[in-house]
C-alpha cells in the first residue's frame, strides 16, 4: 500500500481576520496557495469559497484559521514550507498576525489517494497535544516512517 503525508496547521489571529492589520498575510493567500500547488509532491490541500481555506471555520473559535493539505512525502512538504521563499517570507512575519501557539501543526500519514477531513485532523492534534509524537500524529522535529518503512529522515523546522 501507498502512503502520503497529510498535514492540518493551526494559527490564532491575535485580531479578526478582516482587521487591516492582517492585509499583507490575506493578501498573500492566493500567490502562496497557487505556489502551493505547483511544488514537487503537492498531492491536495483543504479549500473554502475562494482559493484558500481562510473562510472555513473549523474550531469553535472564530479567530483560528486552518490549513491542511496532503503530500507525497515529508522532504516535498518541508521543501515548500521551510525553503520556498514566498512561503518563507509569509512565516517570518507570523507573529504580526498570529498568537504564539504550543500546537500548531500535525503530520500524519494517510492512504495514498485519501483527502483527510477536518475532524480527522483535529482529532489527529489532539493526539499529539495528549500524547506527544507518535506514528498517528507527530511533527517535523520528530517524523516517524510511512507504515511499512522503517526509516525517515528529519527535516528543519523552523523559518528563520
Amino acid at each position: 500500500m501507498a502512503y502520503e503525508l497529510a498535514q492540518l496547521n493551526i494559527a490564532r489571529f491575535r485580531l479578526p481576520a478582516e482587521d487591516p492589520v492582517n492585509a499583507d498575510f490575506m493578501n498573500a493567500l492566493d500567490q502562496v496557495n497557487t505556489i502551493a500547488d505547483q511544488q514537487p509532491g503537492f498531492v491536495w490541500r483543504l479549500q473554502g469559497e475562494g482559493n484558500s481555506a481562510i473562510d472555513l471555520q473549523a474550531f469553535d473559535d472564530p479567530h483560528i484559521a486552518a490549513n491542511m493539505s496532503v503530500w507525497t512525502d515529508l522532504e516535498s512538504l518541508a521543501a515548500f514550507a521551510y525553503r520556498h521563499e514566498a512561503h518563507r517570507t509569509i512565516m517570518r512575519r507570523r507573529k504580526e498576525w498570529f498568537e504564539t501557539m504550543e500546537f500548531y501543526l500535525v503530520l500524519w500519514w494517510v492512504d495514498a489517494g485519501t483527502q483527510p477531513t477536518l475532524e480527522e485532523a483535529k482529532a489527529r492534534l489532539e493526539i499529539l497535544r495528549q500524547r506527544g509524537p507518535t506514528k498517528d500524529a507527530f511533527t517535523f522535529k520528530n517524523p516517524f516512517p510511512a507504515p511499512g518503512e522503517s526509516h525517515i529522515t528529519p527535516v528543519i523546522d523552523e523559518c528563520a
